[in-house]
């Protein structure tokens, strides 16, 4: 599908940059796991979302390559992966247990709203995209850097927050 072809190096930036990051959010663990981290039981709080983030561009990068896609097989791919985005950052404003682990209004803005709009403009790229390839392809990178953005944002959160915390002392967050 010719849709794609300029946008290939788009796809290869963004999903390189999402798997060098998840690795990296690896290594920030085990050297939170070494430090022997007081507060270590907020990690898959904040951690799973930001790997989700990642491995969702990662993911429909990969997809979007496909080379025998149709546009109706390149829009489901897109809507079903945006779906389930806004299906799983949308859960965090519905499971009160959820919403009672995070510490501020901060938190919850960026672990899980900002990924809910980017999701949208997945979707909304997805359906566009049967009947304006272009326009569909750019609302669907905007999706893509907005997840890497926020991400980006939460990892360096994470990392800060495990560096800058002494071994075995709890922080006042």
């Amino acid at each position: 599908m010719n849709e794609f072809e300029r946008w290939a190096n788009f796809y290869l930036l963004t999903s390189a940059s999402a798997g060098a990051l998840i690795g990296l959010l690896f290594v920030v663990i085990s050297l939170a796991a070494e430090r022997k981290y007081s507060d270590a039981t907020r990690i898959p709080i904040y951690l799973t979302p930001t790997i989700i983030y990642f491995a969702s561009v990662l993911f429909l990068a990969a997809l979007l390559t496909i080379p025998t896609h149709t546009r109706l097989s390149a829009t489901l791919c897109i809507c079903l992966t945006g779906l389930a985005g806004l299906v799983y950052s949308g859960s965090f404003f519905i499971r009160r247990s959820v919403k009672k682990l995070y510490y501020n209004l901060n938190d919850l803005i960026v672990y899980a709203a900002i990924p809910f709009v980017a999701y949208g403009l997945g979707v909304w790229g997805g359906i566009l995209f049967l009947y304006f390839p272009q326009r569909g392809l750019t609302l669907v990178a905007a999706d893509m850097l907005l997840l890497l953005a926020v991400a980006i944002r939460n990892s360096w959160a994470i990392a800060t927050d495990v560096a800058t915390s002494p071994p075995g002392q709890r922080d006042s967050r």
